[in-house]
């Protein structure tokens, strides 16, 4: 009995090492295993579809569902981010010239304000416009040039990108093509029970859903809303502040208002009332609208949580994990709520 006892705990420790050492391995190139299954899982009803449209051809529908992905996902994201590095890279040079001079337009907006708020910045500590026009051009300065760098290694297409593309693509075909029977395998090989694994699964794929198709698709339309509309207005960088508000978007109680609000109120305050007033409009009634009146219909209830959850939950995902985080955050703690609800609905019932 006790051989066998040794046996067991030898052979799980075994499996747990070799476990982590291939986890290990994997870790530099998670960003592209992650987005190869969320694509994965997105585009598998188009599989489906096209499986059973060529006759369980596993291969040709594979092969069509990744030229799916390729025209639908990589190429326009592979222009936006070589525009956006344009873009950034010419901001930054113009606040670093001095060309745009943030400082002058900064004083600007603290020569409109009525006399009441200046006495409040003041009595705050903020009536040195001197100190925080070199603070707010230094954070611009960085933000823009952070913005540049980031977008410039992606759009020149180092050979890391390169090879995280290539990998995510090729991983990309096999799940469409063997994904069910890997999901099978995977259930196989769980030790928890068939139910828990269905759901903790299911939960998987839900978040995932909920995340990308619902998130993304609305903070690209905000993010495109806003940019357009800032191109309309004669605003610097329209592209860069398009992608920030889209960003932006994803963070719930922060959203793209951040962004386009304080320029309507600097555009209001500068004697450009048609502008202001028009970019008000736009951000109020269509932009913040976009959120409320499509995010029923494309996220449905797939992610209950509370929007302080989904908060706290990407912040932190983006901080540990970067861009990715908005994605990882999330389903860890969908997952954490799911695993915990199954704990103790078990208990419950024993």
């Amino acid at each position: 009995m006790r051989k066998a006892t040794i046996e067991g705990v030898s052979f799980v420790t075994v499996v747990v090492l070799v476990t982590a050492a291939f986890v290990w391995l994997l870790i530099p190139y998670y960003g592209a295993i992650l987005w190869a299954v969320i694509l994965a899982i997105l585009f598998r009803p188009l599989y489906r579809r096209l499986f059973n449209r060529f006759g369980g051809r596993a291969n040709v529908a594979a092969g069509l569902s990744l030229l799916a992905c390729v025209c639908i996902v990589v190429i326009p994201g592979a222009v936006v981010l070589a525009s956006l590095a344009q873009e950034a890279s010419s901001l930054y040079e113009r606040i670093d010239t001095r060309e745009f001079d943030v400082s002058k337009v900064l004083q600007q907006v603290y020569d409109s304000l009525p006399s009441f708020i200046t006495g409040g910045l003041e009595s705050l500590g903020l009536g040195d416009i001197s100190q925080v026009q070199s603070g707010l051009t230094s954070f611009m300065g960085q933000l823009a040039q952070a913005f540049a760098a980031r977008a410039v290694i992606i759009g020149q297409g180092t050979m890391q990108f390169v090879v995280s593309l290539g990998v995510m693509l090729y991983l990309l075909f096999f799940l469409f093509r063997d994904g069910h029977s890997l999901a099978l395998a995977m259930r196989r090989a769980s030790p928890l029970k068939d139910r828990y694994t269905d759901q903790i699964f299911a939960k998987f794929a839900s978040v995932v859903r909920a995340t990308v198709k619902g998130n993304v698709i609305i903070a690209i339309i905000q993010g495109t809303i806003g940019g357009v509309m800032f191109w309309l207005i004669g605003i610097e960088a329209a592209l860069l502040w398009g992608v920030l508000m889209a960003l932006l978007s994803l963070l719930p109680a922060v959203g793209a208002a951040i962004v386009w609000a304080p320029v309507a109120c600097y555009l209001l305050l500068s004697g450009e009332y048609g502008k202001g007033l028009a970019l008000l409009a736009v951000g109020i009634l269509v932009i913040s609208m976009v959120d409320n009146l499509l995010r029923p219909q494309l996220v449905g209830k797939d992610l209950r949580l509370p929007d302080f959850v989904i908060l706290i939950s990407t912040v932190g995902g983006i901080s540990l994990f970067g861009i990715n985080g908005f994605v990882i955050g999330p389903l860890i703690a969908a997952l954490f709520v799911a695993v915990w609800s199954l704990f103790s609905d078990d208990r419950t019932i024993s």
